[in-house]
């Protein structure tokens, strides 16, 4: 008998997927379905399998009509984590996002909080490199992955977020790199410098850094200001010895006749005595 039933049961889920593909012609999208005739685990099914042959927006569109049809219910719960993971899969960015700010709104305590909370960081981070020199977004995934990261640490994915927030830290620095390599190029020194001192004052962790000072002795030795380029080549020499730029940088002073040394009281003999005594900034 059980296995009569059993068989009873994956003829009516077959059935089930059959008319529901039927009634939608197999157009994404379609929204011919009276789905209030059907059960909430139902509908959770049909958007599984759309899912499963990654038709997102129609996958997202029964999750969703779940959590409209039976708001109050555990299916509404589980189709709205399953709304944010959908549209995150279709790189409807927004929408994934919408859908995990409401997650944690309905739910903060719910074993699921954490992981909305890593999908809507994830909304912004994906796009990182598709926004350019606006950095809007960055700012945006590392505040959210923080919140991971400090809201749910025994999470896991807690050390998926640091790795991510690292990442994105460093996309930080590197686009004040490449504003600051192209000053540097078109003679802009003072620009310049304003650029690479922004990493190795805020953005110091990054593997940015050691090119940045690195530049900087190449833009205040453009200005005649050799005290800014010893200290800056004597943070490489202290800091970075290993690195191609602290080569390329002692060349570099030592062809102008130069030591890699502290001199004056400017900005970066600070950074270079506070360095010294194994404290950075």
């Amino acid at each position: 008998m059980v296995g009569i039933r059993a068989g009873f049961k994956a003829i009516g889920v077959v059935l089930l997927l059959t008319a529901l593909v039927s009634c939608g012609k197999g157009r994404e999208g379609d929204r011919s379905i009276n789905l209030e005739a059907f059960t909430p685990e139902q509908i959770f099914e049909r958007g599984e399998f759309e899912l499963s042959r990654n038709r997102t927006v129609d996958a997202a569109y029964y999750f969703s009509e779940i959590e409209r049809l039976y708001p109050y219910s555990s299916w509404s719960q589980r189709a709205l984590i399953m709304q944010a993971y959908t549209y995150h899969q279709g790189k409807d960015y927004e929408n994934s996002r919408g859908a995990a700010q409401r997650f944690i709104d309905f739910y903060p305590t719910d074993e699921d909080a954490a992981y909305a909370q890593y999908l809507l960081a994830l909304s912004y981070y994906d796009q990182i490199d598709e926004v350019g020199r606006d950095q809007g977004l960055t700012f945006q995934a590392l505040q959210a992955l923080r919140t991971v990261i400090e809201v749910y640490p025994d999470s896991q994915y807690a050390n998926s977020a640091i790795l991510k927030f690292d990442l994105a830290f460093d996309h930080l620095a590197g686009k004040e790199m490449e504003i600051g390599r192209y000053y540097l190029r078109k003679g802009h020194y003072s620009s310049a410098i304003n650029r690479f001192r922004v990493v190795v004052e805020d953005f110091q962790t990054t593997s940015n850094t050691p090119e940045a000072l690195h530049r900087l002795v190449e833009a205040y030795l453009s200005l005649g200001l050799t005290a800014e380029a010893q200290s800056a080549g004597a943070i490489l020499g202290h800091n970075y010895r290993s690195t191609e730029w602290y080569e390329d940088s002692y060349k570099l002073l030592t062809a102008n006749g130069l030591k890699m040394k502290d001199r004056g009281n400017n900005w970066l003999s600070q950074i270079y005595r506070q360095s010294i005594k194994g404290q950075w900034l």
